[in-house]
């Protein structure tokens, strides 16, 4: 044989077992993603004689049971179906007072007096405090002195300018305020207001023995489901005479003004001084399975403005309104009141829940998904902390060998040849 022919057969050769090899392993990778794609896999029942491996199985089954039973079942109440509540409210308050100070003549106060206005949206005001200026009219007069209204002559008054702060429309005149003090005059009501000198003891103290009666309506639509805070037990001769207390009378919807601010961790003198926002919270949270309690309203109050001792600026509530008049010459005259107060904020809520098929299904199904979770935390504590986790992990995953018999291997091993 020929050099020349010897070196073909060689190169021939060569090229054959190359192919080969490329196609052995091509052959193998297909293989194995048969073998990844068919190889069916059933679960195996393998039992660990070990005391630590069973606590830790019952002791998760027992944390799911619990959480399930308890908090889904019993706190979240999760088989219940649930509707939100449509609320309205009315109030009616009552009662008198009587004022005698030296800054206005002695007055008889009744309700239609002190509660501004007569009706509110879910709440209602009671006037405690006031700044009253009376027998205002539309004319000039100098404006109260502070550093942008003071001036020396006329060139410092802008004749028109208004200043939203300020009490009117400068006229372009420098006015004496005082003997020592001059100010720009301005086309206003006057006399001005000077607020600054608000009673330090409120002028309707007595307001706090007024009482009010809440009386409130809710529907929850979705059972159809009806109720009102005057209960059915209670009668017209019951309701002139009770009053609220959470120990002798917690169904009565007549409440003490006083009582309802000390409940809410507030002085009523105090607050009357500068006023303050109140929260009547009435919740009417029901079970309406028939092994559950009554529906019954159920009373808080708290107070809703912010009171913080450190930053105290602008405290309190008020607001101003006037009451009209015409002097006999035709001239509209008027008496301005800041009125400070206490604002009661009546707000509803509550959610009412039935047993429901639905919600009771789907809450089972998650129970049951839980409890599917409790063997792979066992495994994964007996792969991971016991001692003889080597044995456990060759006995746990068995490959089936169509032409032997079934051997164990571990987890990690790959599939044996043929």
């Amino acid at each position: 044989m020929s050099t020349h022919h010897y070196c073909t057969v060689h190169h021939w050769c060569v090229c054959v077992c190359v192919c080969g090899a490329a196609m052995s392993k091509t052959a193998g990778c297909c293989q194995s993603c048969l073998h990844y794609v068919f190889d069916y896999e059933t679960p195996k029942t393998l039992v660990i004689p070990s005391i630590r491996v069973g606590c830790v199985f019952r002791f998760t089954q027992l944390l799911v049971v619990l959480y399930v039973v308890g908090y889904v079942c019993v706190v979240q109440k999760a088989y219940q179906e649930t509707d939100s509540v449509i609320s309205t409210v009315t109030t009616k308050v009552k009662g008198f007072a009587f004022t005698n100070t030296s800054d206005m003549d002695p007055r008889f106060w009744d309700v239609a007096d002190y509660v501004i206005p007569p009706q509110g949206d879910h709440s209602f005001f009671v006037l405690t405090n006031m700044v009253v200026t009376p027998l205002q009219t539309q004319s000039r007069c100098p404006e109260l002195p502070n550093p942008s209204t003071t001036c020396v002559d006329d060139c410092d008054c802008i004749e028109g300018y208004s200043d939203p702060r300020g009490n009117g429309i400068l006229t372009g005149l420098c006015e004496n305020y005082s003997t020592t003090v001059r100010t720009c005059e301005v086309l206003s009501w006057c006399p001005l207001e000077i607020d600054t000198k608000l009673p330090e003891q409120a002028l309707l103290a007595a307001a706090e023995n007024f009482t009010v009666l809440i009386k409130n309506s809710v529907t929850y639509p979705k059972f159809n489901l009806h109720r009102r805070n005057i209960l059915p037990h209670i009668n017209s001769s019951y309701l002139k005479r009770c009053e609220f207390s959470r120990t002798t009378d917690p169904d009565c919807p007549i409440f003490r003004l006083k009582h309802i601010v000390s409940e809410a961790g507030e002085d009523f003198q105090d607050m009357a001084v500068k006023g303050g926002i109140l929260g009547i919270i009435i919740d009417w949270s029901c079970d309406l399975d028939w092994w559950a309690g009554k529906c019954y309203p159920k009373y808080s109050f708290r107070r809703l403005d912010n009171k913080n001792p450190v930053n105290n600026v602008a405290p309190g509530y008020n607001f101003r309104f006037a009451k009209y008049y015409k002097t006999p010459d035709g001239v509209e005259t008027r008496t301005l009141i800041k009125a400070y107060g206490i604002r009661f904020d009546v707000i509803v809520f509550g959610t009412a829940g039935k047993f429901g098929i639905v919600p009771t299904i789907v809450n089972l199904g998650a129970a049951l998904s839980f409890l599917s979770l409790v063997p792979v935390v066992s495994d994964w504590f007996m792969l991971t902390c016991m001692k003889k986790r080597d044995l456990y992990s060759r006995h746990k995953v068995t490959y089936l060998n169509e032409d032997a018999e079934a051997e164990p291997i571990s987890m990690g091993t790959s599939y044996g040849t043929q």
